[in-house]
């Protein structure tokens, strides 16, 4: 008896019963998590979930890497053109940015 663990939901892959995207699953497994420690992250999910969820992608990693790699270019696509609808804001943020970034050099340097 087969169990679906993955569907296809208007072009998103879920893990069945939810709305916990197999990429987040995914991302996690690639990022070393154990299906437990995945499992602690998406308290939804059951353990059974997680592993037929990377069962699912080892057996279908050519087309499931293809499909990350695509949101991917889509989230960067959409990162710059909100970065370039704001620019002023964006400056901002990464003036801000190199700021704390000093001032937590500056306090580690006085640590050592």
């Amino acid at each position: 008896m087969s169990k679906d663990y993955v569907t296809q939901v208007d072009g998103a892959y879920r893990i069945t019963g939810t709305r916990v995207s197999l990429d987040s699953v995914v991302y996690a497994f690639l990022n070393g998590q154990t299906p437990e420690s995945i499992v602690d992250s998406f308290p939804l999910l059951t353990l059974e979930q997680v592993y037929g969820a990377i069962a699912h992608y080892l057996a279908h990693q050519t087309e499931i890497d293809e499909y990350l790699r695509q949101g991917e270019a889509e989230f960067e696509i959409l990162r710059q053109r909100l970065r370039d609808q704001n620019l002023p804001l964006h400056r901002k943020l990464m003036a801000f940015r190199r700021q704390q970034q000093a001032a937590k050099n500056k306090q580690e340097s006085a640590q050592s």
